[in-house]
């Protein structure tokens, strides 16, 4: 014990020893046969009237006591599960004489057991009448004073646990994630999908324009980098002969934080063989459509005060008509000076002209994507910033890729995947050598290399920001909300 510790702790460390020195255990090892709190009113709330009794139906509750209301020699307290809470009813008189003890060094916070029959107020409520009391865990830390949800964003992200103790919202949000989740593995399972694992830690990273986080394997003596893209080990799989396959993994991404990023976040990527992102446009659409209808009840979903319309078709837009119909002004007849003041016109931060297709891209996300709050898949973006894609086959100055939109965010990206051996060496040199300028351009990896040129099938494949996704089916403006422990500076 800290001699500087505040009141309240030491208020409740004096009843944690308090408890010791008359011989009852405030940290039991198991509390059996407990009963779900939803469960038992679901059970019993609709049948009985106020004021009704039911002792023959009795059972073993646990939580965290939430309230506590002293009232002479009766009292009433709720406590919490993890399905919800309920209120319980004592005599203080009827407990024995370790069970009243007991119930006399309880505090807000402690976790409790009870034993007790169902009944319902005078006033109507359910409750449960309590015939045994048991500390399971006696706490030192106050909880915040007011149960309506942590307040303080900092302490919000930065301690979950009070969050979660405290807010039945935020509590729903990471339920409602763990529900999403599984309903994505059950739609890519029913189709055959393979669920797989890859590396965390890779030789050589690759898969996206993202800088690495880096770490030093000692017994290798060599350098390691948290990947930022399961991609080039899931293509592997592909060569391998396994035509379906999907993985949802954590990713690391060195950069910087905002309301839709965070250096460490979950990524699904899925590849399909034989198909092309024809076909995974539609397999994308008709996912997140019956995801939301699985999720919310509706492809019609409600995000930060506006409707979102998941039902396909979505809107089909080109990087080259998204810049005419945002940027007014034509990629195809522009000359790269009028690409360059374009930029410049709308904000963009560049000193001079870059390569065209660069500049046409840098327009389109200046100008375009403000304006993409339903679903839109961009797609045929060029092919200087898309070196693992095939060319379109209508148009060589493109590539076949798409990016699915939805309120104004990228909530994917998808490729017919390249895999002309030739091709690809020849576009991964061109990023090897840009290097220098470009510190997210893609490294050489010749593994990768050799696996294209043992053969890959013709290939689809798309990768899904987990977060984004959760985002918008909870109606959660930032993705801190919707990630357990977000990336905080470290306070001193």
């Amino acid at each position: 014990m800290s001699i500087n510790e505040n009141p309240l702790r030491a208020e409740k460390r004096k009843k944690l020893h308090a408890l010791r020195e008359k011989g009852i255990n405030p940290y039991p090892y198991v509390f059996e046969n407990k009963a779900a709190i939803a469960k038992v009113i679901a059970e019993h709330a609709a049948n009985l009237q106020a004021g009704e009794k039911k002792p023959e139906f009795t059972y073993r509750i646990a939580g965290r006591l939430m309230t506590l209301r002293m009232m002479g020699k009766a009292s009433f307290f709720n406590i919490q599960d993890q399905t919800g809470s309920v209120q319980v009813y004592v005599k203080v008189e009827e407990l024995s004489e370790k069970d009243r003890t007991a119930f006399e060094l309880v505090d807000l916070g402690d976790i409790v057991g009870v034993e007790g029959y169902v009944f319902k107020s005078q006033k109507g409520e359910f409750s449960i009448y309590l015939k045994n009391f048991t500390i399971l865990t006696k706490t030192i830390e106050p909880l915040p004073e007011k149960f309506h949800g942590v307040q303080d964003i900092e302490i919000k992200y930065r301690h979950r646990h009070l969050d979660l103790i405290s807010d039945v919202d935020s509590r729903k949000v990471f339920e409602t994630r763990s529900k999403i989740i599984k309903e994505i593995r059950r739609f890519l399972d029913d189709r055959g999908f393979m669920e797989v694992e890859t590396p965390t830690l890779q030789p050589v990273y690759g898969g996206a324009a993202a800088t690495p986080f880096t770490t030093h394997h000692k017994a290798l003596d060599m350098k390691l980098y948290m990947r930022i893209s399961p991609e080039l080990y899931l293509k592997r799989l592909i060569v391998g002969g396994f035509e379906k396959v999907y993985e949802i993994s954590k990713n690391f991404r060195n950069e910087g934080i905002d309301r839709t990023h965070n250096p460490e976040f979950a990524l699904l990527e899925f590849y399909e063989a034989y198909t092309d992102y024809n076909y995974q446009m539609n397999q994308f659409e008709e996912l997140i459509s019956q995801l939301a209808l699985k999720i919310t009840g509706s492809m019609k979903v409600s995000y930060q005060g506006k409707e979102i319309d998941f039902t396909p078709p979505w809107r089909r837009l080109t990087v080259h008509d998204g810049v005419r119909e945002y940027a007014g002004i034509d990629p195809d007849k522009a000359t790269e000076q009028e690409l360059f003041q374009a930029i410049r016109k709308a904000g963009g931060d560049i000193d001079e002209p870059g390569k065209r297709g660069e500049m046409i891209m840098e327009l389109f996300e200046l100008t375009a994507e403000e304006h993409l709050w339903q679903p839109t898949f961009v797609m045929d973006h060029p092919v200087e910033i898309s070196p693992l894609t095939k060319i379109h086959r209508r148009d060589n100055r493109l590539v076949e890729r798409f990016e699915p939109f939805a309120a104004c965010m990228e909530i994917g990206n998808a490729y017919s995947e390249l895999n002309d051996p030739e091709d690809q060496l020849a576009r991964l040199q061109e990023q090897e050598a840009n290097r220098s300028k470009d510190d997210e351009a893609h490294p050489m990896d010749e593994d990768f290399l050799l696996a294209i040129d043992t053969g890959m099938p013709p290939t689809g494949g798309v990768g899904i920001g987990i977060e984004r996704i959760v985002m918008i089916m909870t109606d959660r403006p930032s993705i801190r909300d919707i990630i357990f422990f977000p990336t905080m500076r470290i306070t001193k």
